[in-house]
């Protein structure tokens, strides 16, 4: 295809750091997805057909000229969640479309697609396919896996944060005037559940809630969910925030003051925003953190449920997020330390709380930007069937290096827990609304370790008890400042009785680590290999990409590629051959009591047995242990090669008399007959929870820059990057191009006052039609450095209006066997696919060709199936989109006829061009084809 108009970086990289440069001002942000508001798609099952290929079944084109959308339908409903719903073309991510009220349909501007070839079409939501049949890829690997047993139990804890506290709890609710936050429409509800303790005296921790994106609103006493707010006569809010009660009722026993918050108006609304709503969720978070500030300083304003509870102590404030609540919750903890632009922020005011510790339980995070000086605790659902990739392993993970790393981020792996059940409005037999369970089963082909009925998976109940339980563990870690849960959440390897059956593996980073072997750019590894976690070459990936499951740690971001994130990866036939990781400089593990080491291998897998030495640089080594480490439960439907924190300790160095100040090597040698692993990392690890002190960092927000394309002349326009805080750090910015996805990275110091990335993009104006083009920019940080706003860019707005398009036939009249053909033509060329449908109506007068007069290739193509009966052609639901190439002018439409043995009488079909609801475009003719009998 030709382009005449480009969106370009002028610079081979087009990246270069300013000195001395004001920082640029946030510019407007437009939608994540670039869509256009579309009618609803009519009923008719639409066919589409390209000048190359056909769309796969349940794909086609709709909307007019510059708005046109490509639309893919689903066979059946999928419930609003939190794991965002994206198109691919092969490995390349065309966006994130927007759901119709329907549940089924789904439509992505084509802006967003650009001159990308529409193959290999995938729609994916955290990893996995929607539009394949669940179990398609297990039946045609050879390689699944079986359930293994499940772990065995660990020691019990020495405290058991689990069981309820000495006080009774009251609750109540409050309604405050909803409020206005950039970017929607609408205004977003201020409501509340309070569970307070009874009858506790002095100031109280408080604990916030936020729920994640659900369906909005319902109709009581049937199945009807919708995505809108507000919501409609006859539909009723759901009540998300209601759904953690147990979790609040055992924090409050324990003297916590909770408030669980309503985001119903975030969840309606939350397509608009390119961050998906981060950022409208932390807004809202701190609404409400601000009134409950007031309300401690002035009691008698506040309402009746706060008024019943113990004053709540803003100096100790735990917030808990499920899914998109997780990463709004995260949000707000970076924007009270460092605040966001007020463009587009939502809360204005002073920070009067200090955020302790966040919760985060099955958590997105699509800018992969963890708040590093915050303590953390993420919950993993081992069959999470939404947010499925696991991505919140990040908010441990992401952390590493980034600052002073004395923040412990925990990962809590629940085996055979599924994302809804820690919500009890989200789970059947217990919401208000309409629920399910969303681990996506295939009854043909269960799954031996998520189905309902397997040994593994937990029952709602003790789902949601072992959530309360970890909640009620960071609660006392983080705020309570009581070290002796902190076994069970760093990897010590103990379990809290409370939560039992269920089965609770954790592992983590920072706390009293220290001197990590990281797999980065750095580190010289022999006997094994560096890996990289996303890279589309398979001999550089961690994990083949035919592997069966997937890994939380590798989790997909947005390019094709990624540096300085993998893992060190052990492959061995025979036992006895080291693996040996360098690091760039000698590390010290000086008052290190012991290595700890996160390992993972293939799920179901028992008995890993790895040796583990370390050499100082004066050549002096120590065989320090040996360590056996299990896989998880798990099969092709989950995210199960997750990394089992494993220690041995530093004696055997100490007594060999190790300079442990100057190590400059790790060595692993496997004693297993043959297998796989992969090193995360490993530390020095003492026991203890250090005093978090968050350091002064610089924040960075990518804003977006929306220009007219104009008719002639090239213009240069600057992508808007915004520094604010103090100090300095290190970003890694990735430049996407326009037209292959690929992009092209460049690491860049930033400080505020300064603009970090001066990205010059190339808009040459032109009088053809053609689709808003983007140039979209993604910052992450590398050390030192906070990013906020992740993704932005420049776009390039369409101005030239669409060409006029006509039919007209090319061989209207045939014998049976022949071809009829018309032709589409513009009026003149456009710049991108110029889609236009065709629809076939049914004849008026005599006899219609019939789905057996053409050739079943042509008909499958056309309309998908191979109707049976015989049926008029109208009735087999012909319409197919006609993509016209860009900088053409024509395609054509053509009808494939067979002849047979049978007499039949002159037979015809009409044909129309139509709009994107299948309706005749006013005047415009509605032309027929002939076809006489052969015989």
């Amino acid at each position: 295809m030709i382009r005449v108009r480009r969106i370009g970086v002028t610079a081979v990289a087009a990246l270069a750091a300013l000195a001395g440069t004001p920082g640029l001002a946030q510019a407007r942000q437009p939608s994540e997805t670039g869509l256009a508001q579309a009618r609803q798609p009519s009923e008719t099952r639409p066919s589409t057909t390209s000048f190359d290929s056909a769309l796969p079944p349940g794909w086609q084109i709709g909307g007019e000229g510059a708005e046109r959308l490509l639309v893919w339908r689903s066979p059946r409903p999928v419930p609003m969640g939190d794991a965002r719903v994206e198109f691919h073309a092969g490995d390349r991510l065309l966006g994130a479309p927007k759901a119709e009220n329907d549940g089924r349909t789904f439509r992505l501007s084509l802006d967003a697609v650009g001159d990308t070839p529409l193959k290999d079409l995938q729609v994916l939501a955290g990893g996995r396919r929607l539009d394949a049949p669940v179990g398609d890829t297990a039946r045609k690997r050879r390689d699944a896996l079986s359930a293994a047993e499940p772990p065995a139990a660990l020691p019990a804890n020495s405290v058991d944060p689990g069981r309820p506290g000495a006080y009774r709890t009251v609750t109540g609710e409050y309604g405050l005037a909803p409020v206005k936050l950039p970017g929607f429409a609408q205004p977003v509800e201020m409501e509340a559940v309070v569970v307070a303790p009874r009858g506790a005296t002095g100031k109280r921790p408080l604990a916030l809630f936020l729920h994640g994106r659900h369906g909005t609103c319902y109709k009581p006493g049937g199945d009807d969910v919708t995505g809108d707010w507000p919501c409609t006569a006859g539909l009723k809010a759901i009540p998300s925030h209601q759904g953690y009660l147990k979790d609040q009722r055992l924090l409050a026993s324990q003297g916590y003051v909770t408030v669980s918050i309503s985001a119903n108006g975030v969840n309606g609304q939350d397509w608009e925003a390119e961050d998906g709503g981060a950022q409208a969720r932390s807004s809202l978070v701190r609404q409400h953190l601000a009134r409950w500030a007031g309300w401690a300083a002035r009691p008698g304003s506040a309402p009746a449920a706060v008024r019943d509870a113990p004053t709540a102590d803003l100096s100790r404030v735990l917030l808990v997020g499920h899914s998109r609540g997780g990463e709004g919750v995260n949000r707000a903890a970076m924007d009270s330390l460092y605040p966001p632009p007020a463009a587009q922020d939502g809360y204005r005011g002073p920070v009067r709380w200090k955020i302790r510790g966040t919760v985060l339980i099955g958590p997105t995070i699509f800018g992969q930007n963890p708040v590093a000086d915050v303590p953390s605790t993420t919950i993993l659902p081992g069959c999470d069937g939404d947010v499925s990739d696991l991505q919140g392993e990040v908010y441990v993970d992401g952390t590493r290096g980034i600052s002073r790393g004395t923040a412990l981020h925990s990962a809590v792996y629940v085996v055979g827990a599924n994302h809804n059940y820690f919500n009890s409005e989200w789970t059947p037999g217990l919401s208000e609304a309409p629920s399910s369970d969303d681990f996506w089963d295939d009854p043909e082909q269960p799954d031996p370790v998520c189905s309902a009925g397997a040994p593994t998976r937990l029952t709602a109940d003790r789902q949601h008890q072992a959530g309360a339980t970890y909640i009620a563990a960071a609660a006392r870690l983080f705020v309570a400042g009581d070290d002796r849960v902190r076994p069970l959440l760093d990897g010590s390897g103990r379990r809290a009785p409370s939560a039992d059956p269920a089965q609770v593996l954790t592992h983590a980073v920072g706390a009293r680590r220290t001197a990590g072997f990281l797999p980065d750019g750095g580190v010289k590894v022999t006997g094994g290999r560096l890996c990289a976690a996303i890279d589309p070459d398979p001999a550089e990936a961690c994990l083949p990409p035919d592997t069966t499951g997937s890994s939380p740690h590798f989790a997909w971001w947005q390019t094709d590629k990624e540096a300085g994130r993998g893992a060190v990866a052990l492959n061995w036939t025979a036992p006895g051959t080291a693996t040996r990781i360098r690091p760039a400089v000698p590390l010290s593990l000086n008052g290190a009591k012991s290595l700890a080491l996160r390992v993972f291998v293939p799920p179901n897998t028992t008995g890993t047995a790895l040796d583990v030495s370390v050499t100082d640089s004066a050549g002096h080594r120590a065989r320090l242990g040996r360590v056996t480490v299990d896989g998880l439960p798990g099969s092709e439907r989950t995210a199960s090669y997750w990394a089992r924190e494993v220690r041995v300790p530093l004696t055997a160095a100490t007594r060999a008399g190790l300079d442990l100040k100057h190590i400059k090597s790790l060595e692993l040698t496997p004693r297993s007959g043959s297998g796989q692993a992969w090193l995360m990392d490993a530390w020095g690890w003492a026991p203890g929870t250090p005093a978090v002190t968050a350091a002064a960092l610089p924040r960075v927000d990518i804003g977006r820059l929306t220009v007219e394309e104009g008719d002639s002349g090239t213009r240069t326009y600057h992508v808007p990057v915004r520094v604010s805080g103090h100090g300095s750090g290190t970003v890694r910015f990735s430049v996407l191009d326009p037209d292959t996805g690929q992009s092209v990275d460049k690491l860049v110091t930033v400080r505020p006052g300064a603009t970090p990335v001066d990205v010059p993009v190339e808009v040459k104006g032109d009088t053809r039609f053609g689709y808003d083009e983007q140039h979209d920019v993604l910052a992450k940080a590398v050390r030192g450095a906070v990013i906020g706003s992740y993704r932005g860019g420049v776009t390039a707005q369409n101005d030239d209006p669409a060409p006029e398009v006509t039919l007209t036939p090319v061989t209207d009249r045939v014998t049976e066997g022949g071809t009829l053909t018309w032709r589409i033509s513009l009026s003149e060329p456009a710049d991108v696919v110029f889609w236009q449908p065709v629809l076939v109506l049914p004849v008026t007068e005599g006899a219609e060709l019939s789905t057996r007069d053409v050739d079943p290739q042509w008909l499958l193509e056309h309309a998908g199936a191979l109707p049976d009966p015989e049926r008029p052609l109208s009735g087999a639901n012909v319409w197919a989109w006609m993509g016209i190439p860009a900088g053409t002018t024509t395609a054509d439409f053509s009808v494939v006829t067979v002849a047979d043995q049978v007499t039949e009488p002159v037979e015809s079909v009409r044909l129309a061009l139509t709009d994107d609801e299948a309706e005749p475009l006013p005047g415009h003719p509605v032309l027929t084809g002939t076809v006489t009998d052969a015989s």
